[in-house]
């Protein structure tokens, strides 16, 4: 793919989300004076601008190989980004605040193929694992809520004590679904460790299906 100026300013200001965008102090190549430029970074292109309201970037950087270290400089929150080429320029730049300097240095860290490639290979490997490993097993089912106690929600795995009527103070209210049954160590066509999602979406499906008739037969009731 080639890339001339034309399109490079034009995926600079189009309307598609920035990776960060802000206000930084760059520092000059010949000079030691910092300007204030309005950066955008999209993807590994780090762009510059003279203004926010400006049309067309003053330069780009591009983050391959590169490097994002803090530095020691007059400025605060001062951090540059190097190559690991002998003639390649370091390019140093400076936060306005702390939360900005951190920022922008995680997103630049972020920012190359390299990166990239590192974290899909990591994610890769985890599938890998949990295939060679089995299914892992489901989630805990939560406790069942019971009735505030002093102005705070109580868990408990019990279920609330039936009601005997005796009580002239209680408030009436639609009779609470019973708790489901603990969860099988096997299911019907072999252990969990082996069953795919559908399998345990369908047989678990089936339970609540169950327990909702149950329910509504229960309430339908005189």
């Amino acid at each position: 793919m080639k890339l001339n100026e034309r399109s490079l300013a034009f995926y600079a200001t189009c309307d598609a989300p920035v990776d960060n965008a802000g206000f930084l102090y760059k520092k000059g190549g010949r000079h030691a004076a910092y300007h204030r430029r309005w950066f955008v970074l999209r993807g590994n292109m780090l762009f510059y601008f003279e203004d926010v309201a400006s049309r067309e970037p003053v330069g780009v950087i591009i983050l391959e190989g590169c490097t994002v270290e803090l530095v020691e400089a007059a400025e605060e929150f001062t951090f540059a980004v190097r190559f690991a080429e002998a003639r390649a320029r370091t390019y140093v730049l400076a936060a306005e605040s702390q939360a900005a300097m951190e920022g922008w240095v995680k997103a630049l860290s972020r920012a190359s193929f390299d990166y990239l490639r590192l974290v899909v290979r990591e994610l890769e490997q985890q599938l890998a694992a949990m295939r060679a490993g089995g299914c892992p097993p489901p989630p805990r089912r939560p406790r069942a809520l019971l009735p505030k106690e002093n102005g705070c929600a109580v868990w408990s795995a019990e279920p609330p004590a039936a009601s005997t009527g005796t009580s002239t103070g209680a408030r009436s209210g639609p009779e609470r679904p019973p708790l489901p049954p603990r969860r099988r160590a096997s299911a019907p066509n072999g252990p969990l460790d082996s069953a795919s999602f559908l399998q345990l979406h369908e047989w678990y499906g089936q339970e609540v299906r169950a327990l909702r008739s149950q329910w509504l037969r229960s309430r339908a009731q005189p």
